[in-house]
């Protein structure tokens, strides 16, 4: 059973975020804060079928592949940087923290989109209404989880913070699966929530200093079952780094 996600209007988004810790946005909200029509966002999906497998899973798995880049976004500017490692600390996540992880980076046609542009500084506009003005350090994830096993584990170290301001988790396209519920919980309370994001490109946007999140694992219903996410976070103290 799948719970539908609790949408909220673009024109309430900053009243959610400071309210609850977070906000779900449909994909036509994506689009008008992006200022973007729908197929400009549909047409960045081919970067996710040639993602090379993640090499550093410490379950053993094979279910998970992705590549990672990192930007910044300063006064309406999109500017990569030379690639690095993504890292994060064990207090962050327990199971892959404390490693310097290195995965292939985004493919340049993907960064070169126009729509890949308005689409991180959108984000980066949102992160400097909620929490001021300032320089924001992006790191950008391109996941697929498959079913090749049986079963895939879009968030292995389970529920956790990632050590950012604001963590966006896109959804690309899910096919053939069932499962992979999102979780969003106070990191501080009992209070959470449930539901299920299958609209491509739509979005949970996340105050990580407020709440914990996960999503669970996926099962295959047809062959090929796979969920493929767009993953942004934004951290104005720089990256973090070992």
């Amino acid at each position: 059973m799948n719970f539908a996600p609790p949408f909220t209007e673009p024109g309430r988004l900053q009243e959610q975020l400071r309210s609850r810790g977070y906000a779900v946005l449909t994909a036509s909200a994506v689009a008008e804060l992006a200022g973007l029509h729908l197929p400009a966002l549909g047409a960045l999906l081919a970067g996710w079928n040639d993602l090379p497998p993640d090499g550093y899973l410490k379950d053993g798995g094979r279910y998970r592949r992705r590549r990672h880049s990192c930007l910044v976004a300063d006064q309406g500017e999109l500017s990569p940087v030379p690639h690095r490692a993504h890292w994060q600390p064990v207090e962050y996540n327990a199971l892959h923290g404390g490693m310097q992880r290195w995965f292939e980076p985004i493919a340049a046609a993907t960064l070169g989109a126009v729509a890949w542009r308005q689409l991180l500084l959108a984000l980066a506009t949102i992160a400097s209404q909620l929490k001021g003005e300032r320089r924001w350090y992006v790191e950008a994830h391109q996941f697929r989880i498959d079913t090749t096993d049986g079963i895939g584990r879009p968030t292995p170290e389970g529920a956790h913070r990632d050590g950012v301001d604001l963590v966006a988790v896109f959804m690309v396209a899910r096919d053939g699966i069932k499962g992979g519920e999102t979780r969003v919980f106070e990191a501080d309370g009992p209070a959470g929530q449930r539901f299920t994001l299958t609209e491509p490109w739509s979005v949970l946007l996340l105050d990580d200093e407020r709440v914990v999140h996960e999503t669970t694992p996926i099962q295959p219903t047809a062959p090929g079952g796979h969920r493929d996410t767009l993953v942004v976070t934004l951290r104005g103290d720089g990256f973090q780094g070992a």
